[in-house]
């Protein structure tokens, strides 16, 4: 592996497409988009029921509409961060002040464990609600562990986005 220098030695280098896409760091960032984009889709098709005594949809995680709302925004934020860290990861080579350089990667190392910390709020609470359900008929059991299955994945995901942004400052 060799390593290069960054900002004004790469000002006149083209975009390597296939380089970039083969890194840990956009490979685990495409996971957590994945994975973020599977929660959230996953409450807002399947996550929502009406109860045999109800004519209103209530949430599957034990009727707790605030936990598919808490879940749904932590994923479509994460979703979205996913997206701008990516489009951060491609200029961040590009960029001839190290002050911003250095900015750029302090915001994603704390935006990453913030959201790791979040993640795991959602996963406990996801977890928790779901094992207070007792009446599940009518309820996609599938939508609801792909739900917490997934928010358990984007834990680690976010953990590997740190990790991977920490390797990142070490060069």
């Amino acid at each position: 592996m060799q390593i290069s220098a960054y900002g004004v030695a790469l000002a006149g280098v083209g975009f390597d497409f296939y380089k970039f896409v083969r890194q840990p760091q956009t490979i685990v960032r495409v996971l957590s988009w994945v994975f973020a984009l599977v929660v959230f889709a996953c409450i807002t098709t399947e996550g929502y029921v009406n109860p045999p005594s109800s004519s209103q949809a209530k949430c599957i995680f034990n009727q707790s509409d605030s936990t598919c709302q808490y879940a749904v925004g932590v994923g479509v934020i994460a979703f979205l961060a996913c997206v701008a860290f990516l489009m951060l990861d491609v200029y961040v080579p590009f960029m001839s002040n190290a002050q911003d350089r250095k900015y750029a990667v302090m915001a994603d190392l704390g935006f990453s464990g913030v959201w790791t910390f979040l993640w795991l709020v959602c996963f406990c609470l996801l977890a928790s609600q779901w094992s207070r359900t007792h009446d599940v008929r009518a309820i996609p059991e599938d939508a609801a562990r792909a739900t917490i299955a997934f928010s358990f994945f984007s834990i680690a995901t976010w953990v590997s986005t740190k990790a991977t942004v920490f390797a990142f400052l070490t060069l």
